[in-house]
């Protein structure tokens, strides 16, 4: 067995057998993270094999000579908020029909009827224009929360961090994102 960046090189150049290779060295580790981040054995598994899907989609991409194994977490990491997101929005969009479906029932009232809710364009982009400003750790936790939707037991798991650390950077936040919009307001 080569180096980790020979045999992805190997493999890039289309040596099938330095593909198995690099599997039977990576995927272990790989499969370990995928199931601290699902909980969840056959969900990992799954989640291992569109990781390597997608590095072999993406094997152009290598940079000749850099470690493959950060990558492959990255590609990891990824796959598992995407497929996070997806089963997490259509349970959400279930819970909503279901929601506005039993409102409906008790009240008589559709919601086609019901008044629209107000929003203000400047004030999102407002915000979201704070949100870019905020500190790398402090962004991420507000992304993964607010405009995620995560749980903060989540979002740690996805930051590598605790709950109480995923509290403080979005509270911190908060705090950052209200004085930059205060201060834009008194402009």
């Amino acid at each position: 067995m080569g180096s980790d960046p020979e045999l992805m090189e190997r493999y890039c150049a289309g040596d099938k057998r330095a593909f198995y290779e690099l599997y039977d060295k990576l995927a272990p580790a790989l499969l370990r993270y995928l199931q601290n981040l699902t909980r969840d054995r056959a969900r990992a598994e799954d989640l291992l094999q569109t990781t390597f899907l997608k590095l072999h989609q993406n094997r152009s991409a290598y940079v000749s000579g850099a470690a493959p194994k950060p990558w492959l977490f990255a590609i990891a990491h990824r796959t598992f908020i995407d497929e996070y997101r997806r089963s997490r929005t259509s349970r959400k969009h279930a819970d909503a029909i279901a929601a506005r479906e039993e409102r409906a029932h008790i009240t008589g009232v559709r919601e086609s009827d019901a008044p629209e809710p107000t929003y203000d364009p400047a004030l999102a982009e407002q915000a979201m224009a704070a949100l870019k400003h905020l500190p790398p750790k402090q962004r991420e936790a507000v992304e993964l929360t607010k405009l995620e939707g995560l749980s903060t037991e989540e979002a740690a798991q996805v930051a590598g961090t605790s709950r109480g650390a995923i509290k403080q950077r979005v509270h911190r936040g908060y705090e950052t994102m209200r004085a930059a919009m205060t201060k834009e307001d008194e402009r």
